[in-house]
């Protein structure tokens, strides 16, 4: 490895330790403080957190290889999650953050749905951390995944030992820093990822002749890159503009929106968060449009197209620079792994171990619990992400789609109708996460394919989960006053500015 890159990378590391060494000191040693922060998280680290933890790896390799290998029809899957995730901002946040601490201070996804429906039967709640856990467990295996590609390809480190890199920088700042940890490295991985997918593109531009080259380039190797409709048809639009449903059912990003200060404080996160994210999908486009360029211009052929930002960032820039840009994208696999593995050992602890097997478990043995549930999800993940071949576009579209299913649905309506029952909401999960899986592994489509070959499971997961929601609901007893009263008071609470100010 270069000296250059290796000071780097030795930069980045260190930070990320001493941040989550920060942390550990800083933060309380209550399950509130390990899990949420003491939701004392500002505007500024909430959305850089939330857009950091929700793109992932996919925003370096996946979707540059997307429009590398598709052209720009592959953005539509970045219009999607735009607007998805400014719907998300809009109802989610606000309504959370008061839903969740007026819910007898709700520390995790699980914790509030059954506060919110008064199940007593524990149902509700240890259906959804089994869901949480099990997705998690998936998405977590894609990060590590793109994390295993990057040192192979990068480095020339064996896939495995990529792997075990990965996860061991993770869990050092996650097992002991928590919460705080968490959000402080995604405001400065966020940071990175900012500055490199603005970097990447314009030297790639610069080194290809400029836009009209690229142009040309691009024309010359595939007319239909530069096709924004290029194969469309009405079920792909709708397959890739869905996405952006997913949003409102990912517990990694929403946990954020609990977190954050003040409810005051959900439009200038808002703002920031939009901003970051307008100009990332839009660097990681440019990354996978100049990199087709200028792989034509100079007669690259590129065997892996989810690897054209390592590329790039090799034969572009000085070693010291190409550090950083390896950090970004160690950044992004990151940022979105530690939130994964937080939210699914919250659930294993909160909503499983103190609920059924130590419930008299004080403060202290629940954080270590935590602790070590992040390890074990790790490991698990670990063993998913063993196969190299595996691809990481492929990989995240499944488990989001699992998550925008089963919780997509469940927390809007949760949020927004006061009609909705505990047996709604289990229906709502349940059909969701099943749909989702049939789509995914039932061979019953043309020729035995399965059927997300045809339409993203995400579509029929969220529109049958609704549904699901709404009929059984209807057919339920109405709720009592007792379980709608924190609903009454939080939909009070957001229709009155002054108050919403408090």
């Amino acid at each position: 490895m270069d000296t250059g890159v290796l000071i780097s990378l030795s930069i980045y590391f260190a930070l990320m330790l001493g941040i989550g060494l920060y942390a550990w000191r800083a933060s309380t040693g209550d399950v509130s403080g390990y899990m949420l922060g003491g939701r004392r998280i500002g505007p500024a680290v909430t959305a850089l957190s939330a857009g950091a933890s929700d793109m992932s790896g996919w925003i370096m390799l996946g979707l540059p290889g997307a429009a590398f290998a598709q052209g720009l029809s592959a953005g539509w899957i970045a219009v999607g999650l735009f607007f998805g995730a400014f719907a998300n901002y809009l109802v989610v946040a606000p309504r959370l953050r008061l839903h969740t601490e007026m819910a007898d201070d709700a520390i995790t996804i699980p914790d509030f749905l059954e506060k919110r429906f008064g199940d007593r039967s524990h149902a509700l709640r240890l259906l959804s951390a089994a869901v949480i856990v099990v997705f998690f467990t998936l998405y977590t295996s894609a990060g590590l995944v793109a994390g295993g590609k990057m040192f192979d390809s990068a480095f020339d480190v064996p896939y495995a030992w990529g792997l075990w890199i990965t996860a061991g920088a993770v869990l050092a700042y996650v097992v002991f820093g928590g919460f705080l940890a968490v959000s402080l490295t995604d405001f400065v991985q966020g940071s990175i990822m900012f500055l490199a997918l603005i970097v990447v593109p314009v030297a790639a531009l610069d080194g290809s002749g400029g836009p009209s080259a690229v142009e040309a380039a691009l024309a010359a190797k595939d007319p239909a890159m530069l096709d924004l409709f290029r194969d469309a048809s009405v079920l792909g639009m709708i397959s890739l503009l869905a996405w952006g449903l997913g949003y409102f059912g990912q517990p990694h990003i929403i946990v954020r929106f609990m977190a954050i200060r003040s409810v005051r404080d959900v439009p200038t996160a808002t703002a920031i968060g939009m901003g970051w994210m307008a100009v990332t999908l839009i660097g990681a486009m440019a990354v996978g449009l100049t990199g087709a360029a200028w792989t034509a211009v100079h007669g690259l052929d590129v065997s892996d197209p989810e690897t054209i930002f390592i590329l790039l960032s090799e034969v572009l820039f000085d070693p010291l620079v190409t550090g950083f840009l390896y950090a970004a994208i160690l950044a992004a696999i990151m940022s979105t792994i530690s939130s994964q593995l937080l939210v699914a050992s919250s659930s294993l602890v909160e909503d499983a171990y103190a609920l059924l097997l130590r419930r008299d478990a004080g403060q202290t043995e629940r954080v270590l619990v935590g602790r070590l549930a992040v390890v074990a999800v790790a490991l698990a993940a670990l063993g998913l992400a063993w196969n190299p071949e595996s691809n990481v576009l492929g990989l995240v579209a499944n488990a989001w789609a699992g998550f925008g299913a089963a919780f997509g649905p469940l927390i809007l309506l949760a949020l927004t109708w006061r009609r909705m029952t505990r047996n709604g909401a289990l229906a709502g999960m349940l059909v969701g996460a099943a749909t989702v899986l049939v789509w995914i592994y039932a061979p019953v489509g043309p020729d035995g394919s399965p059927l997300s070959s045809m339409v993203y499971e995400i579509v029929p997961g969220f529109l049958l989960s609704a549904l699901a929601i709404v009929v059984v609901s209807f057919l339920d007893r109405a709720p009592p006053a007792a379980v709608t009263g924190v609903f009454d008071t939080v939909r009070a609470r957001l229709a009155q500015p002054a108050a919403r100010a408090r």
